[in-house]
């Protein structure tokens, strides 16, 4: 839907820089647009967000933190969106303690960050995110994986694109043996990145 701008935030600060947006843009510049927001009504921590970080929040996705040693030989990027973003920092901090080096990208909207690469091509703001670095990528999110396939086009050349979702339906159980089955959970990210630069 062309004028749909749809939303997954993980934590309140970015849900406060969406919502500011879309109030601005809906009521007082009356554009023709609709913000379709996704939350979770999950029990975590919410951390401030980092200076600088509400322009990224609303072209998709921000630099959220690093964990580990940057000048660490093994390394990996995490991508998370929503809920699972809190699995994402859990494999971050797993990982840091084992010696990678660790950058974690919050994405607040994946269809934001498709739409800006199909607009910008050359100089998509995922592939900025992402620039700099060899280290493979692993891009996690409650949604099927067509969803994190999205931005694929636009993850810089060279660099391993590993995308983790909930392929699959008609299943029920708690948070955590669901995102175990589905390999969402931080377990699953630790071992993906694990393998991806093996």
């Amino acid at each position: 839907i062309p004028n749909c701008k749809a939303w997954d935030p993980a934590f309140a600060g970015e849900l406060a820089v969406i919502v500011d947006a879309g109030m601005r843009e809906m009521l007082v510049e009356q554009q023709d647009v609709f913000y379709y927001v996704t939350l979770m009504n999950e029990n975590y921590a919410n951390p401030d967000l980092p200076e600088g970080a509400a322009a990224g929040v609303l072209k998709g996705g921000y630099r959220f933190g690093q964990y580990g040693s940057q000048g660490a030989t093994r390394r990996a990027t995490l991508l998370g969106s929503g809920a699972i973003l809190t699995e994402v920092i859990k494999a971050a901090q797993t990982l840091a303690d084992e010696g990678f080096g660790v950058d974690v990208i919050s994405v607040t909207s994946w269809s934001e960050l498709a739409r800006d690469g199909f607009a910008h091509p050359d100089a998509a703001h995922i592939t900025q995110l992402l620039a700099g670095s060899t280290a493979p990528v692993i891009a996690a999110t409650d949604y099927v994986r067509a969803v994190p396939e999205s931005v694929r086009a636009f993850v810089p050349e060279g660099r391993r694109y590993l995308t983790l979702g909930t392929d699959g339906f008609g299943r029920s159980d708690t948070r955590a043996a669901l995102r175990a089955f589905f390999r969402v959970d931080a377990a699953s990210i630790v071992q993906q990145a694990r393998t991806a630069g093996a």
